[in-house]
């Protein structure tokens, strides 16, 4: 991949996307404030021992070291090598991409491919097939977190009956999601005649549009994927690594709430369910989710705990710092030297 094609992704056009997308986070995040009371939070956070919100930022960053390790294996196993070190500095960027890009981990499957083909000696085709290889796998642990989480809470009965319907749902969601990743996997022929019908009528109109080359990357992607899905010791590798890093990501949480001193309301088991379940709310049209995400967490702390909102919203402050705000900080240095050394 060029230093053209690198540029491309921080474009100006990319740029004032991601502008505008914090410009829409700061006012969520500012409603946010209002709604629940800016007074109130500060109140909460006098108290907060800053020990814990340092071993909350030092679990995200053991998250994406393990996640940048799974990228390792399959990068290995499509037969590109590249030096471990680089591929924690090229996470760390994509991960910077990632989150800065609106609609969140929706819309940073391309934009990451684009920087990890940038930053190293694989095609576009081929990182993007790594990157949604990976993001498939490192989903794995989501749903299966989220459906023990849910089973725990259920079994254990601390589910307050106003609530049981959002478990419920989100545990079901744990269930169905998967199958259908698994479903468009075995089925690929449909999924193919899915994709070409809305690219035909496209490519009638639109010159730029070629349908039998998108037809071959789509073969050539699922051939990629093939390939990784059957080097059973590789995939197993990076699943375990998948699940180690979903562990370190979902910690942040349950250091937050040891940071604000009410760990025994926000107990791992509900951290389990909480997490996985909040991230869902990271389609919202903001950088990273920011505001839904928020939002999301203290409904379900308010839901299923006996905190109060203001120091439920403080909880998702301080986990979002920890995930989100330090991680988006360094992944953009990471990025300053990836575009430099490309």
């Amino acid at each position: 991949m060029s230093t053209e094609t690198s540029g491309e992704v921080f474009d100006r056009r990319t740029t004032v996307k991601v502008v505008a997308g914090f410009v829409v986070a700061g006012l969520l995040l500012y409603f946010f404030g209002r709604v629940i009371g800016w007074g109130e939070i500060a109140r909460t956070f006098a108290g907060a021992n800053l020990t814990w919100l340092g071993l909350a930022c030092l679990s995200t960053v053991v998250s994406l070291v393990v996640w940048a390790k799974s990228w390792d294996v399959i990068l290995c196993t499509v037969g590109i090598d590249v030096p471990f070190r680089k591929i924690i500095t090229t996470y760390f960027a994509a991960t910077f991409a990632d989150y800065a890009t609106p609609f969140g981990k929706a819309g940073g499957g391309p934009f990451i491919a684009y920087v990890l083909a940038a930053d190293t000696e694989a095609n576009y085709q081929d990182s993007l097939a790594s990157v949604v290889t990976a993001d498939l796998l490192n989903l794995l642990p989501f749903f299966t977190f989220a459906g023990l989480g849910t089973l725990a809470l259920l079994i254990q009965g601390e589910v307050p009956k106003q609530a049981e319907m959002l478990v419920a749902g989100l545990g079901g969601m744990a269930v169905l999601l998967p199958l259908v990743i698994y479903g468009s996997y075995r089925h690929q022929n449909l999924v193919e005649r899915l994709v070409m019908k809305v690219v035909g009528p496209v490519a009638e109109r639109v010159e730029r549009v070629d349908a039998e080359n998108v037809r071959e990357r789509i073969e050539e992607f699922y051939g990629l994927v093939e390939r990784i899905a059957t080097s059973r010791r590789q995939l197993a590798k990076t699943l375990v690594y998948a699940y180690v890093g979903w562990l370190f990501f979902a910690a942040p949480l349950y250091f937050a709430a040891l940071t604000l001193g009410v760990g025994d309301q926000l107990t791992p088991i509900l951290v389990l369910f909480v997490v996985p379940a909040s991230s869902l709310a990271g389609i919202v049209p903001t950088p990273g989710g920011v505001g839904g995400v928020e939002f999301a967490l203290v409904g379900l702390i308010v839901a299923l705990t006996t905190l109060q909102a203001d120091v439920a919203a403080s909880a998702a402050l301080v986990y979002r710092v920890a995930s989100y705000w330090f991680a988006l900080a360094l992944g953009g240095v990471a990025a300053f030297f990836v575009i430099h050394r490309s």
